[in-house]
């Protein structure tokens, strides 16, 4: 008990460089006291004693904000940052490690009671201010939810969920190692809010490609209008060939680059 009580209150300390003392921690850290009363709640629950457990678990959510439902798992070192408005389901199961700020819900998508209706995080997900994490699929070890998500299907491990509805980002070890300032002060492997250097979304991603291929195409067909204007120049005369025939609306690359971001 007292080993587990250190855990929770030293992953605060590596995680949040706004946390000065132990005793801020243990005093001031709402996330702390929602975990905490969640554990006796999911005692109740499981001992047959569920109005009970459900009484404590909306005694926690008055005193911190947080509503933890008492059949949810909360696995060890589980951080809720900030933590207002957090909401985890019945049968929602959270690994080892994770970090879960505050606006989030691992919420159900299914009315039928028994069924695995809520989400399940794997070890060490960071799930980010606003995200929603909807069913009941998996959510892989390592994984990011980034602000404001909403994710109703599966998450591979290592990769990073963005958008609505959320994309899947490739594993970071796909593209080489990142080193984020949470892992130079120590806490390795932890992105605050989930953000990592090499992030970005999927879609603006194909979106400039396109813009790109829209901008060599315009240059090629530029470039032959050029061509078919010495030509028709050499064999029937300058006056045969509209003036600037080649000259049309351009693609505005650069603009669309802009708007999504370099």
């Amino acid at each position: 008990m007292l080993s587990r009580i250190r855990s929770d209150i030293q992953c605060i300390l590596s995680r949040d460089p706004a946390a000065r003392s132990t005793w801020e921690v243990i005093t001031c850290y709402p996330g702390l006291h929602a975990i905490w009363l969640h554990r006796p709640a999911h005692w109740c629950w499981t001992h047959g004693l569920r109005w009970l457990g459900r009484f404590i678990s909306h005694i926690a959510r008055w005193a911190t904000g947080i509503e933890i439902h008492p059949g949810a798992v909360i696995g060890g070192c589980v951080f809720i940052d900030h933590g207002m408005g957090v909401v985890i389901g019945e049968t929602a199961e959270v690994g080892d490690g994770c970090t879960i700020y505050h606006g989030v819900t691992l919420g159900g998508t299914s009315l039928y009671k028994g069924a695995k209706r809520h989400p399940t995080l794997g070890r060490n997900v960071v799930v980010s201010a606003g995200a929603k994490v909807l069913g009941g699929f998996t959510v892989g070890d390592d994984a990011k939810i980034g602000s404001n998500a909403v994710v109703i299907k599966p998450v591979p491990a290592g990769a990073t969920a963005v958008g609505i509805p959320a994309r899947i980002i490739a594993s970071h070890k796909d593209h080489g190692p990142d080193v984020t300032e949470s892992q130079a002060d120590g806490a390795k492997g932890f992105s605050a809010y989930g953000v990592t250097p090499q992030q970005d979304d999927p879609l603006a991603q194909a979106l400039r490609s396109l813009a790109d291929s829209a901008a060599g195409q315009e240059q090629q067909i530029a470039l032959l209008w050029q061509a078919i204007e010495k030509l028709s120049g050499l064999q029937h005369g300058p006056d045969c060939v509209p003036p600037n025939a080649h000259v049309t609306a351009r693609f505005e690359a650069e603009k669309v680059s802009d708007i999504l971001g370099k």
